[in-house]
């Protein structure tokens, strides 16, 4: 039987950047992690030792979020192994950099792919933890977005576009799961990151933050903070997109 007595978060997409620090900090917090991956198994279990490496239990899952079956599946296992969920993170995105004014470079297929991962699954992580949540007497689902989805710019239109969905997502289900689950966001600036950097050099990157109040670019680590405090650092706050990107968008 598994031990119910300690907190479980599910980090999805948390083999590598601010997934994995997320799932690290909550390790750090003393709960099981469920570290989710959908392509990058080595770096997903190099994950699961850093967080085994805090004294908790792991769990690793490969699942594409935006599979809902698949979501289901990956539920009930962490059902089976843990008996609770008390946090779920939703980290798991993806993209194409395409300039905006290349329209014709953003083609349904990229669409579709953009909007499956970073809207509708979420959507699909939620619906499917929500039993679990409140069966272990309410929880917290904090979404990875971005200022993108506030200002428009970003990685491509379809990312921009997939972002403020999921903030105007995030306030619906906090009113629908509410009060029993907290429903919130993070949106991050520049981080850096190895997904930033296979695009971007760190010179560019300080260069293009270093206009910004704080004058640097997030590191994983900063937005993890944030995506905690959201977790477990309030009992009030839900429907909330928090931005946290050095200033930029003041």
């Amino acid at each position: 039987m598994p031990d119910k007595s300690r907190k479980v978060a599910l980090v999805t997409g948390s083999a590598t950047g601010i997934g994995r620090a997320c799932a690290l900090r909550f390790a750090e917090k003393g709960f099981d992690v469920v570290v989710n991956y959908s392509r990058s198994e080595a770096d997903a279990r190099e994950t699961l030792q850093l967080v085994e490496g805090c004294q908790v239990r792991g769990l690793l899952v490969q699942c594409d979020v935006g599979n809902d079956a698949a979501v289901r599946d990956m539920i009930k296992k962490v059902e089976g192994a843990f008996g609770r969920l008390d946090a779920l993170v939703n980290n798991a995105g993806t993209t194409w950099f395409i300039d905006h004014k290349h329209l014709e470079e953003l083609t349904e297929e990229k669409w579709d792919r953009i909007l499956q991962v970073n809207l509708k699954g979420p959507f699909f992580c939620i619906r499917a933890a929500a039993p679990l949540l409140r069966k272990s007497g309410g929880g917290a689902v904090v979404s990875i977005s971005s200022v993108a989805g506030l200002s428009g710019e970003g990685s491509s239109i379809a990312y921009a576009a997939s972002k403020g969905a999921l903030n105007t997502m995030t306030r619906s289900l906090a009113r629908a799961l509410g009060p029993e689950i907290r429903v919130n966001a993070v949106c991050p600036g520049p981080v850096d990151t190895r997904w930033l950097r296979a695009v971007m050099s760190g010179e560019e990157l300080a260069k293009r933050t270093a206009h910004y109040p704080m004058q640097r670019p997030a590191l994983p680590e900063d937005i993890a903070d944030a995506v905690l405090f959201l977790a477990t650092g309030t009992s009030l706050a839900t429907g909330q997109c928090l931005v946290v990107d050095g200033g930029r968008t003041m």
